[in-house]
């Protein structure tokens, strides 16, 4: 049943082979006559070439741990070669373990060879067996016989791996007897979409959806995100989904499953659903605009795609509507990311957008992360409109259509939000656990429970409304700030992106702002046999016994996650990683010295835990 899946070739430069939104190449621009990889730049910039040989930092790859000898950079490059000539690096015979490949209620792992310390575990064999693994959890859901032809919609972002990924999921699929529409180069969001859009011209709705990504993570990772129409799934579900893969991985090394295969494979139809979706962004901002054709004509806005696959927005969205789009950057999907991180989050990528803004005279610069499931903006002065500034962004505009509501955050937004959406806006603000569904989740219940609320978002990017099904969607996040800006224009009152930059006035920012992460040594005889998780519970216990005999320290009355407390004028939070043996720790004060003093408080308390890495921690109150 399980075979190795064809790979995208890079050389092979035919229409069929090309990735959705990439320029049909003439000149061989991807690879250099000398085999080396040549990185894209923006428009107007020499391309520079990827040279194994140079080991200096600017030259490395993203991810790629710091080389001492030379070996780690040339195994990448020559594993990657390897790849795209077709080449398989990885024994489909090896054995897998699909428990691990969990991350919460994504599926992440190592997708791409060359990498030291990273050995490949997301295969193409065990990418085929959780494609199957999910059609067979999906008829479950749908309590179907086992008769029943399910369709299910697959996509992908840029990276290099996505195409041998996406042969494999479809094979998976199709052998199990159900029909896929590969939808090319998407974003998350539309993968959603494509389980509640009505149309029967293009197959549609889907049962379910398969979207390939790893996010901003480094370019050896990839992973998957699966929908229904009630949205993305849980840890359970997913937990379910890699039982079943391994079960099903294991039964067709022993040759199970070929006779069905023959008899009953899936059909696999191409469709070009960015389209579609792109054509429901740009109508929702026509109708804001009182059906105008292009309500940002004369709007100057520029898009940072990071070479994800966020381009479509340029040409699918802002050109129909009349913005002026020149000096739009990094466009083109490329699954190395050469230019920068493409996330949101990152402050290289958040400069890399302000400076576009700047030197374009732009009234407005929009960037994505490589799934286009986050987001954040820069006004026409430069100012990054993202983390605490979006969420108060995105506030006023939902409390201004629904006031009163309850808006719905992550642990570790600041103080001075809370004050914006309660004082300010007069919502009310619902500080809950990290994690994009943990908040999105928390919404639906209070809303299942009569506590209306219509925005859930995290700092991270991830925003989701109400009125979208409450889908984490970068793209929709920014059509609500385009749909701001043409209701002025329309109006007669447009000023460029000062509309937006207005409703965020008033919002209290600290001055010193820090992440620490306090790592725990899971080998550490301290530990004594028992989890990391279970050592971190006892350092948070510790910490609040602690605080509570501090007299300039108070723990915040409500908090659903870790350790929240203010004092100095400030406020620390100290929490247990979802995933990783790490407490993150994030101080905001409105001076140094106040930040170092939190800083100092937490040190104390934490010292004598011995399993616990606090040298970043040592480095910050130091300073």
């Amino acid at each position: 049943m399980i075979r190795a899946a064809a790979l995208y070739n890079p050389f092979d430069l035919s229409p069929s082979n090309r990735m959705f939104g990439e320029p049909e190449p003439m000149d061989g621009r991807r690879f250099g006559k000398d085999g080396r990889v040549r990185a894209r730049a923006s428009a107007g910039r020499a391309a520079a070439l990827y040279n194994p040989s140079d080991l200096s930092p600017s030259n490395r790859m993203f991810g790629e741990p710091e080389p001492m000898d030379g070996r780690s950079v040339k195994t990448a490059y020559s594993n990657f070669i390897a790849a795209v000539e077709g080449a398989s690096v990885v024994s489909s015979s090896e054995k897998i373990d699909f428990l691990k490949l969990q991350n919460g209620s994504d599926i992440r792992g190592v997708a791409v060879a060359g990498v030291e310390g990273e050995s490949v575990n997301l295969t193409e064999p065990a990418t085929e067996a959780i494609a199957a693994a999910f059609a067979a959890w999906l008829l479950n859901k749908k309590k179907a016989d086992g008769l029943r032809r399910l369709r299910i919609s697959v996509g992908h972002d840029s990276r290099i791996s996505a195409h041998k990924l996406q042969n494999a999921v479809t094979h998976g699929i199709t052998a199990a007897g159900h029909d896929v529409l590969q939808f090319g180069l998407a974003s998350t969001p539309a993968m959603f979409n494509s389980t509640l859009t009505e149309d029967e011209r293009n197959h549609l709705p889907v049962d379910g959806a398969i979207m390939i990504t790893a996010s901003h993570l480094p370019y050896n990772r990839n992973g998957l995100k699966f929908f229904t129409s009630d949205g993305g799934l849980n840890k359970a579900d997913i937990k379910d989904i890699l039982e079943r893969a391994s079960k099903i991985y294991e039964e067709s090394a022993h040759g199970k499953g070929k006779e069905q295969e023959k008899a009953s494979r899936g059909a696999v139809t191409n469709v070009d659903y960015m389209s579609i979706y792109a054509s429901d962004l740009v109508q929702a901002v026509r109708r804001s605009a009182g059906d105008k054709e292009k309500p940002l004509e004369g709007l100057h806005i520029v898009v940072d795609a990071g070479n994800g696959a966020g381009g479509f927005f340029v040409d699918k969205v802002l050109v129909p509507l009349g913005a002026v789009t020149t000096g739009s950057q990094f466009l083109e999907p490329d699954g190395l990311f050469p230019n920068h991180i493409p996330n949101p989050e990152d402050k290289t990528a958040m400069k890399a957008i302000t400076q576009a803004v700047l030197d374009n005279k732009a009234d407005l610069g929009i960037i994505f992360d490589t799934d286009v499931d986050r987001s954040a903006a820069v006004d026409s002065s430069g100012r990054e409109l993202n983390r605490n500034r979006l969420i108060a962004l995105m506030s006023a505009i939902v409390l201004e259509e629904h006031p009163g509501t309850t808006i719905v955050t992550d642990s570790v937004t600041s103080d001075g939000l809370t004050v914006f959406i309660e004082n300010k806006l007069g919502g009310k603000h619902h500080r809950f656990k990290r994690g994009y569904k943990n908040v999105i989740d928390e919404a639906i219940r209070l809303n299942s429970i009569g506590d209306e609320s219509h925005l859930a978002m995290e700092t991270s990017g991830h925003g989701a409304l109400k009125e979208n099904h409450w889908l984490d969607d970068g793209a929709y996040l920014m059509v609500k700030l385009l749909n701001k800006l043409a209701a002025a224009r329309t109006l007669g009152s447009s000023t460029g992106s000062k509309v937006l930059t207005d409703l965020v006035e008033g919002l209290e920012e600290a001055a010193v702002t820090a992440e620490i992460r306090l790592k725990i040594d899971q080998n550490h005889a301290d530990l004594k046999g028992g989890s990391f998780r279970d050592y971190g519970e006892s350092v948070l216990r510790h910490l609040e016994t602690a605080v509570s005999k501090d007299p300039n320290l108070h723990k915040a009355p409500q908090n659903y996650e870790g350790v929240r407390v203010s004092g100095y004028g400030g406020w620390f939070l100290l929490r247990l990683s979802l995933h990783d043996p790490v407490l993150p720790l994030n101080i905001e004060a409105p001076s140094n010295d106040n930040a170092i003093k939190l800083g100092l408080a937490v040190l104390a308390a934490v010292s004598e835990f011995s399993a616990l890495d606090v040298t970043a921690l040592n480095k910050f109150v130091q300073q």
